[in-house]
């Protein structure tokens, strides 16, 4: 079966109000668009196929479920051949939401949500800062994230 994997304005429209409400019904999504229920079903099946969605995200609030702090941390490698090594290890600590390869001073770059400044604490002393690879860390705690969203 051949695919066109070509994304056009319609795709866009329909990425655009998803990634603002992906709890959007495809029914109201068709209707914004001005299209069936079917196309958007078909379009985002294909845009699945494609990769360009790797599925849906639900955005927590985590303060207010106690959790109050957001960190990054700067992870400094003994050598950048232990990265896969060092990332594996990263993945189990649950408190990491985010793991980046950078250039620049660091070679790693997280972000960490925990409960409290203890909890970061033990976090980064107790799990972070014990895996093999790791030579040291730099830490900075977020006051307020004053922005996030895609870039449609």
């Amino acid at each position: 079966m051949d695919k066109n994997f070509e994304i056009d304005n319609t795709d866009l429209k329909i990425l655009d109000l998803l990634s603002k409400d992906a709890l959007m019904a495809y029914t109201e999504v068709a209707k914004k668009v001005y299209v069936s229920d079917g196309t958007v079903h078909q379009r985002m099946k294909k845009m699945k196929e494609m990769g360009v969605v790797k599925g849906s995200q639900l955005i927590i609030d985590y303060t207010k479920l106690g959790w109050d702090i957001t960190a990054f941390l700067g992870i400094y490698l003994d050598k950048s051949s232990l990265y896969e090594e060092v990332i594996l290890e990263l993945k189990k600590i649950s408190e990491i939401v985010s793991l980046n390869y950078t250039t620049g001073s660091y070679s790693i770059f997280a972000k960490l949500i925990c409960k409290d400044t203890k909890h970061l604490r033990d976090t980064l002393h107790d799990k972070v800062q014990k895996v093999k690879g790791i030579q040291r860390t730099e830490t900075f705690i977020s006051l307020e994230e004053s922005l996030q969203r895609g870039i449609l």
